[in-house]
């Protein structure tokens, strides 16, 4: 009975540290093999942002490359109704290979950003835990160097992001366009 009961006490502690600690990091992450040109093809998130915007986005392009001190540079460029629309973020690397912050200078918010799993030349699942006043939410991409992704792919996106709490109906495969493709840096 004791050992039954530390045995499920002890599960409890694990799901509560894992719970605690949040995402999980690509195991030997290669920081050099995740640069170059991506395409967003999904993104799940409960932020009250994402389910205002929704209905409006596209596919898009991300370019990351790896500044002098070992950060990331991490430029999008969407398209925004007529025009396309650049954003450049400095994701900062932590303690941690393959862990990043970042915080918004327009918002204010702290983005603590994890490449949950990739193959570097295939694809990327980037997950990232945003805490501001307001409260915290959370946001999955995946990332292809594609514009299409194998449906196996796209069900791994799917199922991680419910793993993370994310309801279908906040999670988006990103519809295709060619607009703004050829304007990435």
């Amino acid at each position: 009975m004791h050992a039954t009961l530390l045995s499920i006490l002890g599960l409890a502690l694990l799901g509560a540290l894992r719970a605690q600690d949040g995402f999980p990091v690509q195991t030997d992450f290669q920081q050099d093999k995740l640069t170059g040109r991506w395409y967003s093809i999904g993104l799940a998130s409960n932020s009250n942002w994402f389910k205002e915007k929704k209905h409006l986005m596209k596919m898009c392009t991300t370019v990351i490359s790896v500044t002098a001190d070992g950060n990331l540079e991490v430029t999008s460029t969407y398209p925004k109704g007529d025009q396309c629309e650049k954003r450049n973020s400095l994701y900062t690397k932590t303690e941690q290979p393959g862990r990043f912050s970042y915080t918004s200078p327009r918002w204010g918010s702290k983005h603590d950003i994890r490449v949950v799993e990739t193959n570097y030349d295939e694809y990327a699942l980037v997950a990232t835990q945003i805490s501001k006043s307001t409260g915290s939410s959370t946001m999955v991409l995946l990332y292809s160097r594609t514009k299409e992704l194998s449906p196996e792919r796209l069900e791994r996106f799917t199922q991680f992001s419910r793993e993370q709490g994310l309801m279908d109906e906040e999670i988006l495969i990103l519809p295709q366009t060619d607009k703004c493709m050829a304007d990435a840096a």
